[in-house]
């Protein structure tokens, strides 16, 4: 790997850490001027290595403290019905992530909300009422010691 490939990794770390970062402290933490720091982070939001820039909010205080994954199996595999699952989980405010993968079930979702009660509610009267649904699993969090999602 090229020293030029190192210092976009650094930046893209940096970045990664804090996305609020300033170009003189980014700069500064991977060893380039101000000017070529800069340029290089341009050059990574063009090409669509840098896909834009969060915040990461905490959604405990916001009312949504409770979290699971929830594995869900299909009961036809056809498109049409990955689709018209994919559309209703896309209206759901609860659904954080839907992930198609493989294995044995078709999505796996982290879901948010405020308790187990609302919980409860959304995996019985919203998945459970959708006609593609044929099994779900949940995992429920009880802690994340590591997530570097933003």
């Amino acid at each position: 790997m090229t020293a030029l490939y190192l210092i976009n990794d650094n930046i893209l770390r940096e970045l990664s850490r804090d996305g609020r970062i300033s170009n003189l402290e980014l700069a500064d933490r991977v060893g380039l001027s101000p000017s070529a720091c800069l340029r290089r982070v341009q050059e990574l939001e063009r090409r669509g290595i840098i896909k834009g820039y969060r915040a990461v909010l905490d959604h405990a205080r916001l009312g949504a403290g409770f979290v699971a994954y929830i594995g869900v199996g299909l009961s036809d595999h056809s498109k049409t019905s990955q689709e018209a699952f994919e559309r209703s989980i896309s209206r759901s405010p609860e659904v954080r992530e839907c992930h198609n993968v493989t294995g044995t079930v078709e999505y796996l979702l982290r879901v948010e909300c405020a308790d187990l009660a609302a919980y409860k509610f959304f995996h019985t009267d919203v998945l459970g009422a959708l006609p593609q649904v044929r099994s779900l699993t949940s995992y429920v969090v009880m802690g994340s010691p590591k997530d570097e999602r933003a």
